[in-house]
Order: structure tokens, then sequence, then C-alpha cells
């Protein structure tokens, strides 16, 4: 009896070690890891979980999240300043606010995210080095205030992305999302609403944009070569100089 009873305490034990191995880190655990890496090396979280964390504010400058399951987590006001977030699991997570300076969300799954009003430059032009890179990632049915000015985005999909300006809250000037001379080439903007949104000189060579709302956005000297409009909404949209050879539903 006395044998079967340990074995069983032990098992418990085991059992229970396992599951705070593999369970979620909290935030005092993760300011931890933070506060303890060493100057001059990058704090790793991948492939980590830290799904429905509260991480707002915090400080992952340089930090390794890729292939991190950081599912509805609260990153609003969270510095991700040259993060690497390459596959990582971000649906309905909070970024408002985020600093994102330099990031890599290649691949990574930000699906229905709040990316509202992101810090993605020290000054009020985005430099080279600033731009954020979201190659292949999925962005489908996010909520978009933002500059994306210079970004990475071959292969994104954006499709159904809440991006038009808010008219009814601009007495400071026109405050919109903008892709001006980002890398949008084969992007989907599949029914993505759009009212206002800046793409001057942006790369859309085989981007989607069939159902998208378009009016009045800002596509002066966009390469829109091969791409397709079709069923789209474009009224008093912006087309000056912009290439439109093999462009699809364009009228």
């Amino acid at each position: 009896m006395r044998l079967a009873l340990n074995l069983f305490w032990i098992t418990c034990l085991i059992v229970g070690s396992s599951r705070v191995l593999a369970g979620e880190l909290t935030r005092l655990e993760v300011e931890s890891i933070l506060h303890s890496t060493p100057a001059g090396q990058s704090a790793s979280f991948a492939g980590s979980s830290l799904a429905g964390a509260d991480l707002h504010d915090l400080d992952f400058t340089n930090a390794d999240l890729s292939g991190a399951d950081l599912s509805e987590a609260d990153l609003r006001g969270a510095k991700l300043v040259g993060s690497k977030l390459v596959g990582a699991k971000l649906p309905r997570a909070r970024l408002n606010l985020a600093w994102i300076m330099g990031a890599d969300f290649s691949h990574a799954d930000l699906s229905g995210a709040d990316l509202e009003t992101l810090v993605v430059s020290a000054g009020l032009q985005t430099l080279p080095k600033e731009a954020a890179t979201f190659v292949g990632a999925n962005l489908s049915g996010a909520k978009v205030t933002a500059r994306f000015n210079l970004a990475d985005m071959r292969g994104a999909n954006l499709s159904n992305l809440q991006a038009s300006a808010d008219m009814r809250n601009q007495s400071m000037g026109l405050i919109r999302t903008e892709f001006s001379q980002a890398n949008l080439t084969d992007a989907n903007f599949q029914g993505a609403a759009l009212a206002h949104v800046n793409f001057a000189f942006a790369k859309l060579s085989r981007a989607n944009f069939s159902g998208a709302d378009l009016n009045q956005a800002d596509l002066t000297g966009a390469d829109l070569t091969d791409a397709d409009l079709t069923g789209a909404t474009t009224t008093r949209t912006d087309f000056t100089n912009a290439i439109l050879q093999g462009t699809k539903g364009y009228r």
C-alpha cells in the first residue's frame, strides 16, 4: 500500500513538473527572463507559450519570439524593436501603440489582431532600417491604423483588413494607414476596407484587390502590373501615374 502511494505521488510530481515546463509563461516569468538576459545578448522566447499573457509595455527589444504562441496576448505599448517574430502566432493579439521598428513578422499569424497607432519610426519619416518585415504574414481581418512605409510585405494575406480612415475623428489632419513605397507584390487585399489609405509608389504587382473598398485611396505612382481590381470600389481613387499594365477590373 505504501509503495502504491509513493508511486502515486511521484507520478503527480512528474506530471506537475511537465505542466509547469509546458505551461504558459506568466508576466513575472517573462520580466525575469528579460531582466536576467546579459547585456549584449537577446532574450529568447522562441516556441514559448504566451497565449493571453499580459505583456503590455514590456521591452522585447531584439528578443527572439520566433514561433511563440502570443494568441490574444496584450502587447499594447510593448517594445518589439528589432525583435524576431518569424512564424509567431498572434491571432487577436493587441498591439496598439507597440514599437515595431525593424521587427520581423515574416509568416506570422496576425489574423484579427489590433494594430492601431503603431510606433514605426523615431521621427516623422520611416527610415529603411526602421521598416518592419511582414513577408508571407497573415493579417486577415486585422484592424490597422499605422504607417507601413517601405515595409516588405510580399505575399502577405491582408484580406478583409480593416484599414479605412475614420473620417469622424480627423480634426488634427488626416490620420490614415500608409503603405507608401512598401513592397506588396502578390499581396492579398481581397474584401479589405481601404478607403483613404495611402499606397503612393507602392509595389503592387499581382496584388489582389477584388471586392476591396478603395474609395479615395491614393495609388499615385503605384505599380499595379497584373493586379486584380475586379469588383473593387474606386470612387475618387487617385491612380495618377500608376502603372496599370495587365490590371484586371480597372475602369
